[in-house]
C-alpha cells in the first residue's frame, strides 16, 4: 500500500490518483481524517474501480510500507518528527521541494541537511529515503488522460528503494524514471522546481524535465 502525507494538497493527490490509476493502492493522510476521505472520494469519482481511500496521516503511515511526504516544507520537519515511529523502517518517498514566494518571485531555500530528502533522512535515520517526483505538474498528474512526456529523477542511498520508487514512477503515463545517485543529488532536483515554476509563469505552460543522450 502507498500512503500519501499531506495527500489533500494538488501533488500529493495527483501522484495517489496517478499510481490508483495504474493498480496501486491508496490512502490520503490528511490531519483531518475527513478531510483526507472526501479527497479519496472525489479522486476515485474522476475515475470509477481506483482502491483509494482517505485516514489521519499517522493512521495513512502505519498502513502502507511506501509511504509519500507531499507537505509544504514548512511542515516537513514538524510532520516527520510526528510520524517518525510510522515511518521506521519504510520506503519514505520525499517529494517536497523547500521553495519560498515573495513580491511574485519564487526562490529555493536553502536546508541545513542540504535537502528536504537529507533532511527526512536525519529525522527519520532507519528509514529508507528516496527523493522524487518534485517536478512534477500536479496539473497534469490529476488530468488522467494526459500523458506526462517526462523524466523523474530519483535519488537515494538505498538501493532497493531506489528501484522500487523508479519502478513506481514509471507506472505513471509518459514517465521515464532517471537514476540521480545519492541522496545527496536531491538538493538540485529540489532546487530545479523554481526554475521551472518561473518558466511556467513566462510561457504560461507546465515545464517538466527531460534528460537527454541516456538509454
Amino acid at each position: 500500500m502507498l500512503a500519501f502525507i499531506g495527500g489533500t494538497g494538488p501533488e500529493g493527490r495527483g501522484l495517489a490518483f496517478r499510481l490508483a490509476m495504474a493498480g496501486e493502492e491508496a490512502v490520503i493522510g490528511s490531519r483531518d481524517a475527513a478531510r483526507g476521505q472526501a479527497t479519496a472520494d472525489e479522486l476515485a469519482a474522476k475515475h470509477p474501480g481506483l482502491r483509494i481511500r482517505g485516514a489521519d496521516n499517522a493512521a495513512a503511515a502505519a498502513a502502507a510500507d511506501v509511504v509519500f511526504v507531499c507537505v509544504p516544507y514548512e511542515g516537513h520537519r514538524a510532520t516527520l518528527e510526528a510520524l517518525r515511529p510510522h515511518l521506521e523502517g519504510k520506503v519514505l518517498v520525499d517529494v517536497v521541494a523547500p521553495l519560498a514566494f515573495a513580491r511574485g518571485r519564487i526562490r529555493a531555500i536553502a536546508v541545513e541537511e542540504g535537502s528536504a530528502a537529507q533532511q527526512a533522512q536525519a529525522v527519520v535515520p532507519t528509514a529508507k529515503v528516496v527523493g522524487a517526483f518534485q517536478n512534477l505538474s500536479a496539473e497534469d498528474l490529476l488530468a488522467p488522460d494526459k500523458s506526462l512526456d517526462c523524466d523523474v529523477v530519483v535519488c537515494a542511498d538505498d538501493s532497493e528503494a531506489k528501484q522500487r520508487v523508479m519502478a513506481l514512477a514509471e507506472k505513471i503515463k509518459g514517465v521515464r524514471a532517471v537514476n540521480g545517485g545519492p541522496l545527496e543529488c536531491a538538493r538540485y532536483v529540489e532546487q530545479l522546481t523554481a526554475l521551472l515554476i518561473t518558466i511556467n509563469r513566462v510561457y504560461k505552460t507546465h515545464s517538466s524535465v527531460r534528460i537527454t543522450g541516456i538509454q
